[in-house]
């Protein structure tokens, strides 16, 4: 059965802090959005499996996920560094 990614878990911040952030900055919010409905798509991609969802289309949307996340993980990074200073 597929599951939904806990992105939190993945980029190892909690909900909470998430929340604070995506309050902070609009884009951030807009692609944590994002990365919802991308992980939504696979996880139904991955559902229907049995029923004909060719492997390329798996493939690119995990791809697809795979790079929001890598964007979000990025703005994380230079948010905490600007706190820092």
């Amino acid at each position: 059965m597929p599951v939904k990614h806990d992105v939190f878990q993945d980029l190892g911040i909690s909900k909470e802090n998430a929340g604070q952030l995506r309050k902070q900055d609009p884009h951030l919010d807009a692609l944590f959005k994002k990365y919802d409905k991308a992980d939504k798509a696979v996880v139904e991609a991955e559902a229907n499996d049995a029923i004909g969802v060719p492997d390329e289309k798996l493939v690119a949307l995990k791809e697809k996920r795979l790079l929001i996340k890598d964007t979000i993980a990025s703005l994380l990074v230079k948010s905490k560094s600007a706190t820092s200073l």
